[in-house]
């Protein structure tokens, strides 16, 4: 579910814009709660839903950024609630088309309103055609073509979870405090708008993940467990680390790659919900195979194709 309709972050809360700090942080937490992803999974619209409450939040906790978007919102507002904006105003308001169109002809300044004709012709010839560009020009110097930065920025589950802020260098040397959005995971890209050389947008890309190889994503705690073959057909039992320790992870046959075990109330917990934690396969070959392992892969091969 997209919008291109400016949404009204105070209803998204269901706060009005006289509340305090303390009333907007315990509003985005019940919304957030609510429309939670990993409490909603049947709702297609709890996702777009979830973004929009993080926006709103990031939005209105932050003075300058509240600022700048109540100016914006309420100007964008004032035109639509007294009175129809004229033709002018909705293209340069509504579309971002500036104009000089005026609406009464006789206000148009025509130095020549009086001549004839020919007279005109002869003054449009001599004096107009040096604006015409022609191919005997030179061209204009060539362009130098900007591109997005990026920085990657590492935070700890507890950062990821709760929201924090942290402050990246800019290409020119500035530095930038950021504020990371609750419920953040591994792989968000935060844009910050403008801020690259030649008006280029500045991406942090958060990093989430523990010196273990466990990936947060909301409340979730992603790992990927790599196999050799054998372990994956026949089945197996591996220790898997967890936030908590680790745990003995039964692998069942027949496993190929992609295969998804879940690990109940192994991931984060906020309030009264813990998420899950989420254990990928991935097969893999083992690093120097021996002669005799080497010649059982081939002797397979050759009993996969009589088969057929």
């Amino acid at each position: 579910m997209t919008t291109t309709v400016d949404p009204n972050y105070w209803s998204l809360l269901g706060v009005s814009p006289e509340c305090d700090s303390t009333e907007l942080k315990l509003a985005f937490r019940k919304e957030a709660r609510k429309w939670h992803p990993d409490l909603n999974k049947n709702d297609t619209n709890a996702e777009e839903r979830f973004k929009l409450i993080n926006e709103a939040y990031a939005i209105l906790s932050d003075p300058k950024k509240r600022k700048k978007w109540e100016k914006s919102h309420n100007k964008s507002q004032d035109i639509f609630e007294n009175r129809f904006p004229s033709y002018e105003e909705y293209l340069d308001v509504v579309l971002g088309i500036k104009t000089n169109f005026k609406n009464d002809k006789d206000d148009i300044n025509d130095p020549y309103p009086d001549l004839p004709e020919d007279e005109y012709e002869d003054y449009e010839e001599s004096n107009f055609n040096e604006y015409i560009p022609t191919t005997s020009y030179p061209s204009p110097p060539p362009t130098l073509i900007y591109e997005d930065q990026e920085s990657v920025v590492e935070i700890t589950p507890d950062q990821a979870l709760y929201g924090s802020k942290v402050e990246i260098q800019l290409q020119d040397g500035t530095l930038v405090e950021v504020l990371t959005p609750p419920f953040a995971g591994d792989g968000w890209r935060l844009r910050i708008e403008g801020a690259a050389i030649g008006c280029r947008d500045h991406f942090v890309q958060l990093k989430v993940e523990t010196d273990d190889g466990l990936r947060i994503d909301g409340l979730r705690v992603m790992y990927r467990l790599e196999l050799f073959p054998h372990d994956a057909l026949l089945g197996c039992a591996v220790d898997i680390p967890t936030l908590n320790g680790s745990v003995t992870l039964q692998v069942p046959p027949n496993s190929s790659t992609g295969r998804l075990l879940r690990l109940r109330g192994r991931g984060l917990k906020y309030e009264e919900y813990r998420g899950d934690q989420i254990v990928e396969i991935i097969i893999v070959l083992p690093d120097n195979l021996s002669d005799s392992e080497l010649a059982l892969y081939q002797r397979l091969n050759e009993i996969s194709l009589e088969s057929y």
